[in-house]
């Protein structure tokens, strides 16, 4: 019988592609990681490596014996993760990834209660703007939106991810009225770089009657972040595409307005994505249920849609 040290350094360094980053993530010295795998190697027989000075690489019956073994490991660990919770609650570490915006003003609210209602469970939440590797960081949950879905991973809809057009009053009240988006092109814009690619994206606008129209805007400037553009343009500098989660508080302040209410940019769902297993960490759904009784408490469902929010 293996061990389940000597199983799960294999794991994670076949997940890493080396023994140091499996070392980082276990706690261990590489010298551990790679005497624990090459014991496994011994006791079974074959070699489960290729070994360069750069990368591991799985031989033919590595990638067998890991296609066998990694979901078993998995649901055996949680549930002794489960078990050994404190008094039956669920306990833990805890490691979630969030954007940085969007983690501060929905989910960092929420620690107090999630903490006192869950007091085993340890918060080690990341804000990050990029797509983590789920599992082979390590994490248990991440928070985003436009995440590609890869193997093995799950994701439950919090909301819808819609962007909208926002201006300051005081700059609309200076030009005449707008009607259809073709009366954006002589407008300001503050225009959103992609932060991945340092593209400027372009979004084609929807109507709520499902006609879309090409967006066009003078541009005047660029942001790299929703938020920051709604602050732009709370400055009266022109006209915002923003994700509307981050115009929220503005717009219910009047501190900003919609620009041609009727039309929007679709850009898929808000989402909670977690790693798929028969059994579930206890923290981990803790944690998603929590998630999810909130955003329906609160109603932003309906207030990050925008033909139905502010």
């Amino acid at each position: 019988m293996e061990t389940f040290g000597s199983i799960e350094s294999f794991i994670r360094s076949a997940e890493a592609g080396s023994f140091a980053e499996a070392a980082r993530r276990l706690s261990l010295t590489p010298a551990a990681v790679g005497k624990n795998v090459a014991g496994l190697e011994a006791r079974l027989g074959v070699r489960l490596f290729q070994r360069s000075t750069r990368r591991l690489t799985l031989t033919e019956a590595g990638r067998r014996f890991l296609d066998e073994v990694a979901g078993s490991f998995a649901i055996i660990q949680n549930a002794v993760a489960n078990l050994a919770s404190a008094e039956g609650q669920p306990a833990g570490t805890l490691k979630v990834s969030m954007g940085v915006v969007f983690g501060r003003l929905y989910i960092v609210p929420l620690l107090a209660d999630f903490v006192q209602r869950y007091p085993a469970i340890v918060a080690d939440w990341h804000f990050d703007n990029r797509q983590v590797d789920l599992i082979g960081q390590g994490f248990d949950a991440a928070i985003g939106g436009g995440f590609e879905l890869p193997p093995g991973v799950v994701a439950r809809k919090l909301a819808p991810a819609h962007r909208v057009l926002v201006a300051a009053p005081g700059y609309l009240q200076a030009r005449a009225p707008l009607h259809h988006p073709d009366d954006l092109h002589a407008l300001d814009g503050i225009l959103i770089r992609s932060p991945q690619t340092g593209r400027v994206r372009q979004w084609p606008l929807t109507h709520r009657s499902q006609e879309q129209c090409a967006l066009q805007l003078k541009p005047r400037m660029t942001m790299s972040d929703s938020e920051a553009a709604c602050s732009a343009a709370e400055q009266g500098l022109g006209v915002a595409l923003v994700s509307l989660p981050f115009a929220v508080p503005y717009l219910e302040q009047q501190r900003l307005v919609r620009v041609l209410p009727d039309w929007y940019v679709d850009d898929g769902n808000i989402s909670l994505y977690y790693a798929e297993h028969k059994l579930l960490p206890g923290k981990t759904r803790a944690f998603v249920d929590f998630v999810i009784e909130r955003f329906r408490e609160q109603g932003l469902m309906q207030r990050f849609n925008a033909l139905q929010g502010p």
